[in-house]
């Protein structure tokens, strides 16, 4: 078995605690297929195996707690380990500054979308937490984004139910590719726009 589908099989043997783990660790940045858990979950509650509603709510509280874990890493180090060593990813401390002057315009905008874009899904609680958004501008934002992508997912999962085996099938297949690009391109993007900042006059 592929490590994807060792990790999102972890749905179908522990149903709930495998979406809250799954969802919740992809919060703080480590590489976990959340998305995944919850379309799956959803698919199975489709079949009656699990409660959709359940479902939603695990997941919602999974990625609500796994965010504030990245943002209170962001808060409490990231900064510094970033001033530090962000030159290695291209992150100096001048283009830092620039990011910390967008997140101070448009953080909760930024927070809330974060959840639809692989990359910044992952780093979106720690990016908020290094850069010093308030804590209730933070929840606040990232409770609605969370809020929306958790009814987006779960409602797919759920009306493609029946389609649940070969779902299961392509994401076990695909989704690692998608992650890569997904991260690829949040970073691109990030970097063409500390790139436009630092061209202009």
């Amino acid at each position: 078995m592929t490590i994807a589908g060792s990790l999102t099989s972890l749905v179908a043997q522990h149903g709930y605690l495998g979406i809250a783990l799954l969802v919740g660790v992809e919060g703080f940045g480590m590489p976990a297929p959340g998305e995944t858990a919850i379309i799956l979950g959803a698919g199975y509650a489709a079949h009656g195996e699990l409660a959709i509603v359940a479902v939603a709510f695990t997941a919602f509280l999974a990625a609500m707690t796994g965010d504030s874990i990245g943002y209170l890493i962001g808060r409490t180090g990231g900064r510094r380990m970033i001033l530090r060593h962000g030159r290695y990813v291209r992150l100096t401390p001048d283009r830092f500054e620039r990011l910390e002057a967008v997140m101070s315009r448009h953080g909760p905008k930024i927070v809330a979308v974060a959840r639809f874009v692989e990359g910044l899904r992952q780093f979106n609680g720690v990016i908020a937490g290094a850069t010093g958004m308030p804590w209730r501008r933070f929840v606040t934002a990232n409770a609605l984004g969370a809020a929306a992508w958790v009814g987006v997912w779960a409602s797919a999962g759920y009306f493609a139910g029946d389609h649940l085996r070969a779902i299961e099938a392509e994401l076990h297949r695909y989704q690692w590719y998608a992650v890569a690009a997904g991260a690829f391109a949040a970073l691109a993007y990030v970097g063409w726009r500390l790139t436009r900042r630092s061209e202009r006059p």
